[in-house]
Order: structure tokens, then C-alpha cells, then sequence
């Protein structure tokens, strides 16, 4: 069964990422901006979707692979630490725009928001990397079910980033008019969402398999 450490690390794993920018965020935002909250709500049914499709796929495959080498698991600790350092940069690199920037695209029928945002989340590198390289360090083989193990904390990233999403959606509005004249605001946003991104990096880096799930 599932331990409440890794739970609670996935689950803050899932917050930086979330609330780093990246395509989901812009996608939405962009929609709830443009053409109001219902089709930002639409949007994230897609994207929800998305996670769907990640959590069946990778843990069906990862149940297989880690029962044929286990030892593959540091190997995708690492790589995960690697991929959250290269995040955190990204959030806080020089040059960033905002995903609160106006931008104009034209209004689109449910269907086909939801059909976008669906794959906007499956062609996003940032969910991919999660499921395949992050998410899986937080198994323990000696703790029953990997298959399990992995759908459970799969169901909490996605939990996690339904509710950030919809926040964001339901505030978009809102938190774009707030921040287009306070620059300063928007880049203490991005530095603690990177600093967040660099201390779980190391966290996973240097913590031995075991102690963080």
C-alpha cells in the first residue's frame, strides 16, 4: 500500500509543476481569458483526459518493467532530479513571458476545446516526464502492487492539478488584469516556483529510494 510520505510527495511534486508555466497553463488561461470560464472549464475536461490516458498507459507499462528490473528505478530518480533542475530553470530564467500575457485566438465550440485541450495535455513533455521519470520514484517494489501503487499516486498528481487548474481558470481573469501593471508580482511568482522546482530536484537526488515514499 501506498505510504503517506509519498503521497504527500507526489502531491508536491504535482503543486510546482503545476503552477510552473507550461502548456496546460497557457492553453488555459489563454481560453479563459479570450472567450470567459466556460471554455476554460471545457478546456480542463480536456486535459483531465489527458492525465487519464498517462496514468493507464505508464502504469501499465511500468507495472511490467519494473517487475522484469527493478534496478531501472534509481536510474529514473535521477533522470526525474535532472528534468525538475531543467524546470526550475526554465521558470526562472531571464526572459520569461508572462502565461498571463494577452494573446488573441478565436473562440472555438465545446467539442473542439475539449478535443484541444485533450491534446495539448498529451503532446505537453512536462506530464510525460512526470508519469515516465518522477511518479515512479516514489514506488517502493517491496510494498505491494506497482501497478497500484502507481495508479493511487497518479490519482493524486491528478487531483492536485484538476484543482490548481480550475483555481486558475475560474481566476484568470482576474489575475491577468492584476498583474499586467505589477511585473514585480509576476517575477516573485516565478522565483518561488522555481526555488520550489531546485529544493525538490535535490530532494529527489540525494534522498535514498525508500526514505521519500
Amino acid at each position: 500500500m501506498v505510504e503517506q510520505t509519498a503521497v504527500l510527495g507526489v502531491a508536491s511534486v504535482a503543486l510546482g509543476m503545476v503552477l510552473s508555466p507550461g502548456p496546460n497553463m497557457m492553453y488555459l488561461i489563454s481560453r479563459s481569458t479570450s472567450q470567459g470560464r466556460r471554455a476554460g472549464v471545457i478546456s480542463l475536461a480536456g486535459v483531465a483526459a489527458g492525465f487519464l490516458v498517462y496514468l493507464v498507459g505508464a502504469n501499465l507499462g511500468l507495472a511490467v518493467l519494473f517487475a522484469a528490473l527493478p534496478g531501472l528505478l534509481a536510474v529514473i530518480r535521477f533522470a526525474g532530479a535532472l528534468y525538475l533542475l531543467w524546470l526550475a530553470w526554465q521558470t526562472i530564467k531571464p526572459g520569461g513571458v508572462s502565461v498571463f500575457a494577452s494573446r488573441d485566438v478565436p473562440p472555438e465550440p465545446p467539442r473542439r476545446l475539449f478535443l484541444m485541450g485533450l491534446m495539448t495535455n498529451l503532446l505537453n513533455p512536462k506530464i510525460a516526464l512526470l508519469y515516465i521519470s518522477i511518479i515512479p520514484q516514489f514506488i517502493v517494489l517491496d510494498r505491494g502492487s506497482v501497478l497500484l501503487q502507481g495508479t493511487l499516486l497518479g490519482c493524486v498528481q491528478i487531483a492536485v492539478a484538476l484543482l490548481v487548474n480550475l483555481a486558475i481558470v475560474l481566476a484568470a481573469g482576474g489575475i491577468a488584469g492584476f498583474l499586467a501593471d505589477r511585473p514585480s508580482w509576476l517575477r516573485a511568482q516565478r522565483l518561488a516556483m522555481g526555488s520550489l522546482l531546485a529544493v525538490l530536484a535535490i530532494m529527489l537526488a540525494v534522498v535514498p529510494q525508500g526514505a521519500t515514499s
